[in-house]
């Protein structure tokens, strides 16, 4: 008797089981059939739906944060290259150029379109052909110094270009991004007026819309003031090696042997001030 009740009892729960899972079945399935049209069905509120529903506006603000940033990327590769290349050349100027017997020679071993060759045959070219009406007001010191400031100067403006833009995209950007969400919002605002109340789907594309401009500005900007940085950083450590080149040039042709570098470390004085005094 007792096991018969425990096979009742156990057929009751296994019925009940089963009964739950017909149930958890049936309501499963149109769950499922929601998500398969979910996922079979276009997403109304994505990046090219919002661009419909905003219009040519919404189109020509994209076209122009799409262009801004190409360019930005342009510039960024290509600037980076020329950095890269002069940088390469610094240390070529060092094994080429010092160690000939001139510096004509040295620079003769140098790439014709190097910005090092064109420092070093201006600087000969200014020291060989200081015409003498120009002693008497400007001496040939002064005259190479001149020069060599002059060609250095051109290769800082050749290294600087491009980078205006990328400051002009930074600080512009975000507010063609605000255009696009201001637009958003006004559209936002109409269909509410048109609607007579505040409905989800009446705000939702408009809103939607919104965001993503303020999101393509921002995406724009931001990598438009990292890059501006970085090549700017990068431009003051070629020009730094540019100038001292120059430096090297000038002390050259004036007294025929390179400016001497300082071999004293940042430590050395303070070592100095520790010693003991006798």
């Amino acid at each position: 008797m007792e096991l018969e009740r425990m096979n009742a009892k156990a057929g009751g729960v296994a019925a009940l089981l089963a009964r739950a899972g017909t149930v958890a079945l049936v309501a499963m399935i149109p769950a499922a059939a929601m998500a398969a049209e979910a996922v079979e069905g276009e997403n109304p509120y994505g990046l090219i739906p919002a661009l419909k529903q905003g219009g040519p506006i919404a189109w020509f603000l994209f076209a122009v944060l799409v262009i801004m940033s190409v360019i930005t990327w342009y510039i960024f590769f290509t600037k980076w290259w020329q950095q890269k290349k002069l940088l390469d050349e610094a240390v070529d100027v060092e094994k080429k150029v010092w160690s000939a017997g001139t510096l004509k020679e040295g620079a003769a071993k140098l790439d014709k379109d190097s910005a090092f060759r064109q420092l070093a045959d201006d600087g000969l070219r200014a020291f060989d052909h200081h015409e003498g009406r120009l002693t008497d007001q400007i001496d040939q010191h002064e005259w190479v110094t001149m020069t060599l400031n002059r060609s250095a100067g051109l290769i800082g403006s050749r290294l600087q270009s491009g980078l205006s833009f990328l400051a002009s995209t930074g600080a512009t950007a975000p507010f063609i991004g605000l255009l696009g969400t201001v637009v958003g919002i006004y559209r936002a605002l109409i269909n509410i007026g048109i609607a007579g109340q505040a409905s989800i789907d009446k705000v939702a594309g408009p809103v939607g819309e919104a965001l993503i401009m303020t999101a393509l500005g921002l995406a724009v900007a931001v990598p438009a003031v990292l890059i501006y940085n970085y090549l700017n950083g990068r431009n003051k450590l070629v020009m730094e090696k540019i100038n001292t080149f120059a430096a090297d040039v000038h002390g050259y042709l004036v007294s025929g042997a390179r400016i001497a570098r300082p071999t004293a470390t940042v430590a050395a004085p303070a070592a100095a001030a520790a010693a003991p005094k006798k």
